[in-house]
């Protein structure tokens, strides 16, 4: 039964051995082409059509119903 818990005790140990992105790997994630939107117009067009219906807007809270009236 120890052996098992001890067991146990390194598996869950070892799982928290890489956390987060190392610094020589952000180079790679910071490339246009890992980015979920790469053109900007395109991503200012999805907010305006995201804050018309939601009446949200990045974040932050703005007033509304999400009629697009506002």
């Amino acid at each position: 039964m120890k052996k098992l818990i001890l067991i146990g005790v390194i598996a869950l140990s070892a799982g928290c051995t890489s956390m987060g992105v190392e610094p020589w790997d952000r180079d790679i994630l910071a490339k246009d082409e890992m980015q979920l939107t790469t053109d900007a117009l395109e991503s200012a067009a999805d907010d305006h059509i995201y804050f018309s219906k939601e009446a949200s807007s990045g974040g932050r809270g703005f007033g509304g119903g999400g009629c697009g009236c506002n």
